[in-house]
């Protein structure tokens, strides 16, 4: 395939790209977006096969096969409760594949230049290396706080900050020392430094991050991954893997930066680490010690009893209605009710779950309609008008310590303003704090009633029921 070929190519893959993003913008064309994306990856792999640079497809062909089998496993095995930990994986490779690349790049001597280019290109290598060491240690770190592996708990060591900042002038002056090389020899071994210093930097960097900021974690290393595939398209002089790592790169800063506004926390904040934490102090929590008021609990068949006297009802749902899989029974719930009648809507916290629209996807794949699926600013000052809320393991996105407390770890994040409805009532497993570890005042208010149980058991015998 000639030159102008394969770049014809990359266009039309890019536009398929850019496409496929403006289609995830909206859950009604989601769907058409994905299909444009993954026309967009099938014309790109099929354009760079093609090129003059590929001699061994042998190689290139048996790779792919053992890639596409264990992408099937992997798409068909995985719950949508592991979807969180999957992307956090998925992140990792394409660290380590910029890690790989740039070494491979460094020590092969037909890509060597000279003067100011030698220069240019040295410092690619350089940077692609660091972001995606970063990146592939910093998401296995995510992965295993998002399967319960390592403890959500920020990791708050002493004068932490000014360790990270010593790794960061330490790499920059590695840099300065990899760039003065004059051999593959003797700029290998700053390079190597510098590699594992990028390695600490991402197990601290996200190891000091507490469980309530993990969403941002998530949107924040795919930025990551996708500044590292736009490094590794310097190194490697293609177009395309640039194109697709800035889109990548800066569509997950944006996403960061959404996500740290629904929490009202600057980005810095997140990566210093500690929901709300200062310095050396470990994240706030209430113990079982303090008086909170009295905790009413209520029956699936009270519940059903007052769904069944509404006229507005709204479900929230969070993490533990995806851990208890319970999306497709609280469907049914939805039908049962709005047959009867009764106004269903569902309130959506952007930083709901573990992942970004991870409450959003569930929901699609329960067939639950996307108009009835309303974010944090178009319902909170519909409670009020709201006979019953039906809270599904959710804790941190509810809790009125955010507004009320100036003192709480939260303070000044925006909520559900659920407390505003005439009922409401929590489903949880036990008394025990969420995510975050942050105890909530919203399960001692008048108001509010807690089902305790198993939320998939719950909502099965509140629609037995109705």
């Amino acid at each position: 395939m000639t030159e102008g070929i394969i770049t014809a190519a990359y266009i039309i893959a890019s536009v398929l790209f850019i496409l496929g993003l403006a289609g995830l913008s909206r859950q009604e064309s989601a769907r058409r977006g994905n299909i444009y994306a993954m026309i967009g990856m099938l014309i790109a792999i099929v354009a760079t096969i093609l090129a003059s640079q590929v001699t061994s497809y042998a190689v290139i062909f048996s790779t792919m096969i053992v890639g596409i089998f264990i992408g099937l496993y992997v798409a068909r095995k995985i719950e949508m409760t592991g979807m969180p930990q999957l992307v956090a994986m998925l992140h990792s490779f394409v660290g380590l594949a910029a890690v790989l690349i740039g070494f491979a790049t460094y020590i092969d001597p037909a890509s060597h230049y000279e003067g100011v280019a030698k220069t240019i290109h040295d410092v690619e290598i350089y940077l692609g290396v660091f972001i995606g060491a970063v990146t592939f240690t910093g998401s296995l770190i995510a992965f295993g706080k998002l399967q319960g592996v390592i403890d959500g708990k920020p990791l708050l060591l002493p004068a932490k900050h000014w360790l990270n900042l010593s790794m960061i002038l330490l790499s920059v002056l590695l840099l300065f020392i990899f760039v003065d090389a004059q051999s593959i020899s003797s700029g290998i071994t700053p390079l190597i430094i510098m590699t594992i210093i990028a390695f600490v930097f991402g197990v601290h960097m996200v190891m000091s991050v507490g469980g309530a900021d993990m969403p941002v974690v998530v949107s924040m290393l795919n930025s990551y991954s996708g500044w590292a595939a736009a490094a590794t398209g310097f190194m490697l002089s293609n177009d395309l893997l640039i194109i697709t790592g800035a889109l990548v790169g800066s569509s997950g800063a944006i996403l960061s930066y959404i996500m740290c506004r629904a929490m009202n926390r600057s980005f810095i904040s997140v990566i210093a680490g500690g929901f709300g934490a200062s310095e050396g102090m470990a994240v706030a929590k209430t113990t079982g010690d303090e008086e909170q008021g009295e905790v009413i609990s209520i029956t699936t068949a009270d519940t059903a009893m007052l769904f069944a006297e509404a006229k507005n009802v709204v479900i929230v749902p969070g993490y533990g209605m995806a851990v208890a899989r319970a999306q497709h029974i609280v469907s049914e719930i939805v039908k049962k009710l709005q047959g009867q009648g009764v106004n269903v809507r569902f309130a959506i916290h952007p930083v709901a779950g573990r992942l970004p629209g991870h409450m959003n996807v569930l929901l699609a794949e329960a067939k639950v309609a996307y108009d009835i699926v309303l974010e944090m600013d178009e319902i909170n000052e519909d409670f009020p008008k709201t006979d019953v809320v039906l809270v599904i393991g959710a804790n941190d996105i509810v809790n009125p310590g955010a507004l009320d407390d100036p003192t709480s770890p939260i303070a000044g994040m925006p909520v559900l303003e659920v407390w505003d409805a005439t009922h409401v009532i929590v489903m949880k497993r036990s008394m025990a704090a969420g995510y975050s570890g942050i105890d909530n005042p919203l399960f001692y208010k008048e108001n509010t009633k807690l089902l305790f149980g198993d939320a998939k058991e719950s909502v099965e015998g509140i629609l037995s029921e109705l």
